[in-house]
């Protein structure tokens, strides 16, 4: 028997980043719960592989490339997406990551960073997020019911060493899902709603060799302090964000709105004492 509180099927989702790991276990997750998922990625052929995996899975789901960094690029996106299902009901904006050049470390001072790298992380994850909302945020605004999900981090509430240009987007984007849920409520109605999940800790292409040891598998000095600071003492895994994803797309959620919610083993409710 379907729970009615969390039942998100026959819905269509966009899932940008879809090709990304926490963003492919979303997309796939929602296909196992009977959504309609486009799976927006600039790598087609990462689109197609994580629609292939849907689809072998009972889902539904179609692949489109997207630059969430260009506007002409997502109005593109859309009208793929609208063509294959009619409607969007659904915004997952997983796109975004960091540049090396953008990030302090020994080797490369604050005060060396390129300020083309830092801008170009903050395009990514902050503008990569508000382009979507203004094409696919409409469709919703416009159909008077729907959920926006963001991507923040953990760099947002408790900035990390090293990671400047990410932890200020990332920043940003909490600031922006607070301000667009008033916005759209304002505007729109109570059943559009906006809300973000900082995941904590998890292990992605981006951060993998960050954390663990290439050769060994073992921590790295910076995976063991994540550790070390995460009360649950592990990082988490890609389809424990589906829960609280599943929760915000539902009506289980229906009066949550302008919200950023931890996913993170207690990571930034811990001061370290």
């Amino acid at each position: 028997m379907t729970d009615k509180l969390f039942d998100i099927s026959g819905k269509t989702a966009v899932v940008t980043g879809g090709t990304g790991i926490l963003g492919g276990a979303m997309a796939r997750e929602l296909g196992r719960r009977g959504v309609n998922v486009a799976v927006l990625g600039r790598s087609e052929e990462k689109a197609n592989a994580a629609v292939s995996d849907i689809r072998n899975d009972g889902g539904s789901a179609v692949a489109v490339t997207v630059d969430v960094m260009k506007s002409d690029s997502c109005e593109a996106a859309c009208e793929k997406v609208v063509t294959e299902f009619g409607n969007v009901d659904f915004l997952i904006n997983c796109a975004g990551g960091n540049h090396p050049d953008a990030t302090a470390t020994p080797d490369k001072s604050f005060f060396e960073l390129s300020p083309e790298a830092l801008n170009w992380v903050v395009d990514l994850n902050l503008n990569g997020t508000i382009l979507p909302c203004q094409v696919f945020g409409k469709l919703i605004g416009d159909q008077g019911h729907g959920s926006i999900v963001n991507i923040s981090s953990m760099a947002a509430l408790r900035p990390l060493t090293k990671v400047v240009g990410y932890s200020a987007a990332k920043a940003a984007v909490s600031n922006f899902t607070n301000w667009l849920s008033i916005y759209m409520c304002q505007n729109f109605g109570e059943k559009v709603r906006v809300n973000a999940i900082a995941p904590g800790f998890f292990l992605t292409e981006q951060n993998r060799y960050l954390l663990t040891d290439k050769e060994t598998g073992g921590y790295t000095e910076r995976g063991q302090t994540v550790i070390n600071q995460t009360p649950m003492k592990r990082f988490g895994n890609p389809d424990e964000l589906s829960g609280t994803l599943v929760w915000l797309l539902s009506p289980a959620s229906s009066f949550v709105t302008g919200t950023v919610i931890p996913v993170d083993g207690g990571f930034s409710a811990f001061s370290g004492v």
